[in-house]
């Protein structure tokens, strides 16, 4: 009688074969955020393409004297982990610093850091936001030669707020449809409103058009639903 693969059911426990299932996984990113977590060892988070933001261990980021990782670095990633709920450890390779240019100019770093916070906060972890990576990479290849950067960085956010489900919709008045005198916004729909609707509700809307300070009472609102707080690098933009 045939027994190949069973005879390992019948042996003592102790001497069953311990099989190790690890998860992989691959993709491009951008790094994020970077804190040491020992003298040799550091904890990243990394806004990858095909999976969102992962978080890991980067082993010796923090004494590297080639090849560092830098937070604003684009390149390939590798993910590993033997279960799907451990921390995980990184595997960097680095291609550009997306952020060297930035970090020389005083008045764009806020914007880059800003977005990455956000980006941290407000993402869950390992859940794909394809678009917004493509934006995100897009805002930092333009913030260096932009002649408006703010005005960059509040379209990167108005796409942020899209991909959390809070589309602005500036084109039609909400409540008649109408596309002239488009002056109000409605908090909870994200839908421009004319003054003639408007005018019942004028302290409750906000002022078109959209700036920072929109989006921000946008972002306030939702962090308040997560449980969490607007991070200090967006609180500090300012608010025009």
């Amino acid at each position: 009688m045939y027994g190949g693969g069973a005879q390992t059911n019948h042996l003592p426990r102790h001497q069953q074969p311990v099989i190790l299932s690890t998860m992989k996984l691959e993709s491009v990113g951008i790094l994020i955020a970077l804190r040491p977590f020992d003298e040799k060892n550091a904890i990243a988070q990394i806004f990858s393409r095909e999976f969102g933001v992962m978080s890991g261990m980067m082993r010796g980021a923090v004494v590297a004297r080639t090849n560092r990782p830098l937070v604003g670095q684009i390149g390939a990633v590798s993910w590993n982990a033997r279960l799907d709920s451990a921390l995980g450890v990184f595997h960097w390779d680095a291609e550009k610093n997306l952020a060297a240019p930035i970090m020389q100019n005083a008045n764009l770093l806020p914007f880059m850091n800003s977005a990455f916070d956000l980006i941290a906060t407000m993402l869950p972890e390992r859940e794909s936001y394809e678009h917004l990576y493509d934006e995100t990479v897009e805002l930092l290849s333009t913030l260096p030669a932009s002649h408006a950067p703010a005005d960059d960085y509040l379209k990167w956010e108005i796409n942020l707020l899209r991909e959390l489900g809070y589309a602005l919709d500036l084109a039609h008045c909400s409540g008649c449809g109408t596309t002239e005198n488009l002056n109000y916004l409605s908090p909870k729909t994200g839908r421009a409103v004319c003054d003639k609707c408007a005018a019942p509700y004028i302290n409750k809307l906000y002022k078109l058009p959209v700036t920072l300070n929109t989006t921000l009472r946008f972002l306030e609102n939702i962090c308040a639903t997560l449980g969490a707080t607007v991070p200090q690098f967006r609180t500090m933009l300012k608010k025009n």
